[in-house]
């Protein structure tokens, strides 16, 4: 059985080299960023590899 892996702001902020809260809220907030698979008391999670799949084609657009 695969393991559910899933991602906070705070994994996110990690994963795209220790952004500000104030950034990861505006990267998630985009309309092509995935969906979140539920919404938490401590905020939103995604599935990490929806999350990975998204730095991974956007990566170079986030630094302008």
């Amino acid at each position: 059985m695969a393991k559910l892996r899933l991602m906070g702001s705070q994994e996110i902020r990690d994963a795209l080299g220790g952004i500000s809260r104030q950034r990861v809220y505006q990267i998630t907030q985009r309309r092509d960023f995935p969906e979140p698979v539920a919404q938490l008391g401590m905020g939103n999670v995604w599935l990490a590899e929806d999350v990975e799949a998204w730095i991974k084609e956007h990566r170079s657009s986030l630094d302008d």
